[in-house]
C-alpha cells in the first residue's frame, strides 16, 4: 500500500509500517474448506489439473478409463489420448444436449463450485454445463471452447433440493465434437462460504499498521498516547449510488447521499437522448450541474454512458440517419461528450450492453465498436473504458453475455486499441442471486487483470431483496478482482428504477439499512492506545486515509493524515516523518 503524508506540525518523528500481508485466521475460518479462485483465459495445449481435485467428481481426469461416465441422449463417447493427456470425446451428435454426463447427488442449500476443461473438434463454439436434477435445470456455466486447444469453463450452482442430479453438457452446433477433462464439482456450506468472504475482506481490503514513536534524537517513546481515526468518506474501496438531477434542488437527498457515498453515476443526465434531443442542439446543462455538485462534495464521477447499442434508447432522430449520417453523428458524440469532461471522470462507459444489442453495429458494420473505442480513447486516454454489460455475472442462462462472451468481445476491441486503458463494467441487475456463479464469472473476468466495477447493482423487489442484496454487497465486496461497486438507485418522486434504498422522506427502507450497516462494517472504528517500550503500536484496519494524533508528555501534540493511494500493492511500506 502506498501512502503519502499530509503533515500539520512536525514535533514528532513517525515511523510507520503498513503491511499489506495475510492475516491469521482463527476458529471455523482457519478449518474451513478453502475455496480456489484460479481461473484460465488461455487456450492451452494441455488441460490444467481439476479444481479441488475433481471435488466430488468420480474419475475427473479420465485416468480410469469411462468409469463414472457416461453417454447422454444419442452421443457416442470414447476415452482418446494425446500427448500423454487422457480425456472423453463425444461424437456422432445429433441433438444439442447429447454428450456425456455423470450422475451425481445434491444436498439442499450447498453452493456447488464448478469447473471442467473444454476443447471442441474444429471451429469454436459455446459449450455449456447443465446439471439436471428433480426440481428442474441448473446451468452451471459455458465458455467458448476452440479445437487443437484446452479452455477452462468455470461456474457455478446453488442447489434448491437435495436430491440425485446428471450434469451433461451440450452445445447448439450438432457437427462438432465436444472433449472434456479436468472436471471438478466442489460442494460448500452456507458457512464455508461466508468464511471465504471474511477471510478475503482481511486479506484484501484491510492492513496491518505498525507505528513506532520515536523523539528528535531518534530514540524510541514508551507510552506515547496514538489515536488513529478513519476520515469520513474516505475509504480504500469505492462504494457509491447513482443520482438524477433530482438531488440538485432537494436538500434531504443531498444530506443522505452525501453522507454515505463517495462515488456516482448520473442515471440518464449524460446519456446521448438527454444531451441532443434534436440534431446539433447539445444541451448539458443537467450533467454540468450534477458534475458540479459532485465536486463541490469530492464525489468521483463515472462517465455514463457514452453510446447505448439498445435500438430502444437512441434520440429519436437517429432512426431515419443513412450509414453515413449515423457515422459522422456518432462520431460527433463521442468526441463532444468526451472531450467536454476529459479530466473530470474516474472512467467512462463507452458502449452499453453491446452483447445484447447491435444498433451501430447492424448499420455501420461488425468493427463499429473497436472504432468506437480507439476514437474514444484519442478523445480520453487518461482513464479506463469500459464496455458496459448485464447478466454476465447474474444468469447463467444468459448465453448471449456469458464471461466467455464477453471476453471475446473484450479481445476484438483491444485487437484494434491496444494501448488504451480498459475496463470491465457488469451492470449487475439481480433477481435472485447466485453466488457460486456470480463468484466464479469474477475469477474469470479477473484473470484479465483489468479492473472490474459493479456498476448499476440492484436487485427486483421481493420478500428477500434486501437479503439478496447484502449477499450480492458480501460476495462483491470481498472478491479479490473487484475495484469497486455502484448501487443503482438514483431517487426519483414516482419510485426508483428497480429498487430504492429509501422513501420519499429519506428513511431507510431495509436496502438502505443493508448498506448503511456494511459501510459501517467496513469501516475502521476509531483507535486509542499506547506504545509499547520499543515505542511501536499496531493496527489492523480496512484500506484508506487516516488521521493519526500521537502525544507525550515529552513533546506537544503532534497529528497527520495518512492518504492511500494504492491499496493493491504487497510489499511491507516504511516511511519516516523528519522533525
Amino acid at each position: 500500500m502506498e501512502i503519502s503524508v499530509l503533515q500539520k506540525n512536525n514535533l514528532i518523528t513517525m515511523l510507520l509500517i503498513l503491511v499489506c500481508a495475510d492475516l491469521l485466521f482463527s476458529g471455523f475460518e482457519a478449518n474451513a474448506l478453502p475455496y480456489d479462485y484460479t481461473a484460465s483465459i488461455e487456450c492451452l495445449e494441455t488441460p490444467l489439473k481439476p479444481l479441488h481435485g475433481g471435488g466430488i467428481i468420480l474419475n475427473p481426469e479420465l485416468n480410469m478409463g469411462l468409469k463414472g461416465w457416461q453417454a447422454f441422449g444419442d452421443a457416442k463417447i470414447e476415452q482418446r489420448e494425446l500427448a500423454g493427456n487422457k480425456f472423453v470425446a463425444v461424437h456422432a451428435r445429433n441433438r444439442p444436449t447429447d454428450s456425456i454426463s455423470q450422475k451425481l447427488y445434491l444436498q439442499q442449500e450447498t453452493l456447488y463450485s464448478f469447473s471442467a476443461w473444454i476443447q471442441v473438434s474444429e471451429g469454436n463454439e459455446a459449450v455449456a454445463a447443465v446439471f439436471k436434477s428433480g426440481t428442474g435445470f441448473k446451468h452451471g456455466g459455458a465458455v467458448v471452447a476452440e479445437s487443437k486447444c484446452w479452455s477452462m469453463l468455470k461456474g457455478g450452482f446453488t442447489s434448491d433440493a437435495t436430491g440425485p442430479a446428471e450434469l451433461y453438457f451440450e452445445s447448439k452446433n450438432t457437427s462438432i465434437e465436444i472433449w472434456v477433462d479436468s472436471i471438478s464439482l466442489q460442494p460448500f456450506t452456507t458457512e464455508e462460504w461466508a468464511s471465504h468472504q471474511d477471510q478475503n475482506i482481511k486479506k484484501v481490503r484491510k492492513a496491518k499498521v505498525r507505528i513506532q514513536a520515536i523523539d528528535k534524537l531518534g530514540n524510541p517513546l514508551s507510552n506515547a498516547t496514538i489515536t488513529i481515526q478513519q476520515q469520513q468518506n474516505k475509504p480504500g474501496f469505492p462504494i457509491g449510488c447513482a443520482i438524477n438531477k433530482n438531488i440538485l434542488t432537494n436538500t434531504p437527498y443531498q444530506k443522505w447521499f452525501t453522507s454515505r457515498f463517495t462515488v456516482t453515476t448520473f442515471e440518464d443526465e449524460m446519456k446521448w437522448y438527454s444531451t441532443e434531443v434534436s440534431p446539433g442542439h447539445e444541451d448539458y446543462t443537467s450533467a454540468d450541474a450534477l458534475l458540479s455538485f459532485a465536486k463541490q462534495h469530492n464525489i468521483a464521477v463515472r462517465g455514463h454512458n457514452v453510446l447505448w447499442d439498445d435500438p430502444k434508447y437512441q434520440p429519436g432522430w437517429l432512426y431515419s440517419l443513412s450509414p453515413a449520417e449515423l457515422s459522422n453523428a456518432v462520431h460527433k458524440r463521442i468526441v463532444s461528450v468526451m472531450s467536454r469532461y476529459t479530466g473530470q471522470l474516474i472512467a467512462w462507459d463507452v458502449v452499453n450492453e453491446n452483447l445484447h444489442f447491435s444498433f451501430f453495429e447492424n448499420k455501420l458494420g461488425d468493427q463499429a465498436t473497436p472504432n468506437f473505442y480507439r476514437l474514444a480513447h484519442a478523445v480520453d486516454w487518461s482513464v479506463p473504458l469500459f464496455l458496459n454489460e448485464y447478466n454476465t455475472i447474474e444468469d447463467s442462462r444468459d448465453g448471449a453475455a456469458t464471461p466467455a462472451k464477453y471476453l471475446q468481445k473484450l479481445r476484438q476491441i483491444q485487437g484494434l486499441t491496444r494501448n488504451a486503458k480498459m475496463g470491465i463494467g457488469l451492470e449487475s441487475h439481480f433477481g435472485t442471486p447466485n453466488l457460486a456463479y456470480m463468484r466464479a464469472s469474477l475469477d474469470t473476468l479477473g484473470a484479465t487483470g483489468l479492473p472490474i466495477w459493479l456498476t448499476e447493482l440492484d436487485v427486483l423487489s421481493g420478500p428477500n431483496q434486501a437479503k439478496y442484496l447484502e449477499q450480492i454487497l458480501m460476495e462483491a465486496y470481498s472478491h479479490p478482482k473487484v475495484d469497486g461497486i455502484v448501487i443503482w438507485a438514483a431517487w426519483k418522486p414516482q419510485g426508483c428504477y428497480r429498487m430504492c434504498l429509501t422513501d420519499n422522506n429519506f428513511n431507510n427502507l431495509a436496502t438502505g439499512n443493508v448498506v448503511d450497516n456494511l459501510l459501517r462494517q467496513w469501516r475502521s472504528r476509531a483507535v486509542l492506545g499506547l506504545t509499547d517500550t520499543r515505542g511501536f503500536f499496531e493496527a489492523t484496519l480496512f484500506h484508506g486515509d487516516y488521521e493519526i494524533n500521537i502525544t507525550h508528555p515529552s513533546s506537544s501534540a503532534h497529528s497527520f493524515v495518512v492518504v492511500s493511494t494504492n491499496a493493491s500493492l504487497q510489499s511491507p511500506l516504511t516511511f519516516q516523518v523528519s522533525v
